[in-house]
């Protein structure tokens, strides 16, 4: 019988197809250009094979095409009833549950198919990464969760590139950045046509405040990524961060210009959405020009491709869109929205997302003490939003110029020093400065 690359066997007669999925897989697990048409070779070589159709419905997913999404699941979970063994079933059971937006549910299967097939790494992807079952669970403790949960599990994968890919950034993301960063390092040697590990690599360089290590990393590497990678844009987000803590705005938004407009259609539309907001909101925050077609072009856009978000990670940029643009109706729209769904029960991150609401309408407003007000009562309660900590603290940053320009220098110099005191950041040294009065 056929095998995966972990050993588990694969229900299918075709070793063309059986092959065309094991890249597939790899590619996909890799964030490289190519998964899509080895996922449907390996269809056309098998239209019977299961899990090809399972991992292509798992691409239409993460490009937010829902009905060929559930279509496609749809034709796996009929075909694996025919032809599939225990673990198989369960496989297509688990990714259709993620795919259908039933993402409790999801999360409990799989941790329960975990305990039977732990090498399954397309179900094992399913709860790690920034936007993960567990980053979007609304916990609070969902990196250390994530540490957990690659700490269990490390022995049965051993020195696997794409395993240490996600052991590494969760240790890295739970705060132990030197192992972390080491593990990644390991990763990225054993595949260096790896964009998982390459943005790893990025976010401890982040959190140690490596920032010309991780310009240098992303010119040098990033020529061998094609701009049809779904990471190629987020990787440069990376890179504007750098040019902005060096008080470089023409560079980063030359970033913005040139990869993540969100006229690039090869990002999935969660990374065009945060990585294009949230980088106009740094810049704009931080008093340099945004040229007002900019927001324009993001707002169109958000409007096209998220018209029923209930993510708290998406809200955060749609929010940001609506209060720059001065969207007054679209603004109070939200509110209500994730209101209800806060007294419903229905919205898992909590308080904050309210509280965020209302702080960046008043921060766009230039309402600093009102900013200041939101966000103080919740500040410890941004990792419930979901996403990466270098994406979140877009939150904090407005909050510290809030302070600054509130005239609470005291709080703004006690958040700084807790961030200075934990990386060397050449921005937060000079908003230190203004906040020393």
């Amino acid at each position: 019988m056929e095998q995966d690359r972990y050993g588990l066997p694969l229900s299918t007669d075709s070793p063309e197809s059986a092959q065309a999925y094991r890249d597939g897989v790899d590619l996909l697990l890799a964030f490289w250009p190519g998964a899509v048409e080895a996922f449907e070779h390996a269809i056309a070589r098998d239209p019977d094979f299961a899990l090809a159709h399972a991992a292509r419905a798992r691409i239409h997913a993460i490009y937010q095409q829902r009905e060929p999404a559930l279509q496609t699941i749809g034709r796996a979970r009929e075909l694996v009833k025919r032809r599939g063994t225990a673990r198989e079933q369960s496989h297509v059971a688990t990714l259709s549950l993620a795919i259908e937006g039933r993402s409790a549910e999801a999360l409990t299967a799989t941790l329960s198919h975990l305990e039977s097939w732990p090498r399954d790494a397309m179900v094992m992807a399913l709860p790690l990464g920034a936007f993960g079952l567990l980053a979007f669970s609304g916990r609070a403790d969902h990196d250390a969760a994530r540490r957990e949960l690659c700490d269990r599990f490390a022995a049965a994968y051993g020195e696997d590139w794409w395993f240490m890919s996600n052991h590494g950034w969760a240790l890295t993301e739970a705060g132990e950045l030197a192992k972390g960063r080491d593990i990644t390092t390991r990763a990225f040697a054993l595949r260096r046509h790896n964009a998982y590990a390459v943005h790893a690599l990025l976010h401890a360089m982040f959190e140690d405040g490596s920032v010309d290590e991780a310009d240098a990393l992303v010119t040098n590497w990033i020529g061998d990524y094609d701009r049809s990678g779904m990471l190629h844009g987020h990787i440069r987000w990376h890179q504007a961060l750098g040019a902005l803590d060096r008080g470089d705005a023409a560079q980063a938004f030359a970033v913005y210009a040139d990869v993540l407009r969100p006229t690039m259609e090869s990002a999935p539309p969660l990374n065009a959405l945060s990585d294009c907001a949230s980088l106009l909101w740094r810049l704009a925050a931080e008093g340099y020009s945004v040229p007002p077609n900019a927001w324009t072009d993001v707002a169109a856009y958000a409007n096209h491709r998220f018209t029923g978000s209930s993510l708290a990670f998406a809200e955060m940029h749609l929010v940001m869109i609506a209060a720059a643009v001065h969207d007054k109706a679209a603004l109070k729209g939200r509110l209500a929205a994730v209101e209800r769904r806060l007294a419903e029960g229905k919205l898992p991150a909590g308080r904050i997302v309210p509280h965020m609401v209302c702080a960046l309408r008043a921060f766009a407003d230039g309402d600093w003490r009102s900013c200041v007000d939101q966000l103080k009562p919740v500040i410890g309660d941004l990792a419930r939003i979901g996403g990466s900590h270098a994406q979140r603290e877009v939150i904090e940053d407005t909050y510290i110029l809030a302070l600054i320009r509130s005239g609470e220098l005291a709080q703004a110099r006690i958040v700084l020093d807790a961030r200075l005191h934990r990386r060397p950041s050449a921005r937060d040294t000079r908003w230190r400065a203004l906040a020393s009065g």
